[in-house]
């Protein structure tokens, strides 16, 4: 194994335990966020707030490098419009977040603790992915 795969399966790793610590491997938790009519339970605010305050003092300060420690150069994205089908996957991402509680990060780490949500949910995303795969390509 090379060091660009096991720098990124630490960095996964890290992920995963730090969505799990967080509790935002429960699908409930986050259901609860999304309920604003009812009994919101605010905590994925203070994950999200973290995310946000690290990237912002980091995004910057790593891209001052002139290239990445395991990387022969930066894999920024090269378009910055915001189009139709942007747009449509958003939706399809939030309206499936939404019903399920589950986006994929904390999918697969509720299929490695054995959630019984992410025992469906992890298929039917490989399945959704296999499709936009497949719909791209033609």
């Amino acid at each position: 194994m090379n060091a660009r795969t096991l720098a990124a399966l630490a960095a996964g790793a890290v992920f995963g335990v730090g969505l799990a610590v967080s509790g935002m491997t429960d699908p409930r938790r986050i259901l609860g966020f999304l309920d604003i009519t009812g009994d919101a339970d605010l905590r994925l605010l203070f994950v999200l707030g973290g995310a946000v305050l690290t990237s912002t003092v980091l995004f910057h300060r790593v891209l001052r490098r002139s290239r990445p420690l395991l990387a022969p150069r930066f894999a920024l994205p090269s378009r910055s419009t915001v189009d139709r089908r942007l747009l449509a996957g958003a939706a399809v991402f939030g309206v499936g977040w939404g019903l399920a509680g589950y986006c994929p990060g904390p999918a697969l780490v509720g299929l490695g603790i054995g959630a019984p949500e992410a025992l469906w949910f992890v298929p039917a995303m490989l399945a959704g992915m296999a499709v936009q795969r497949w719909q791209s390509r033609r």
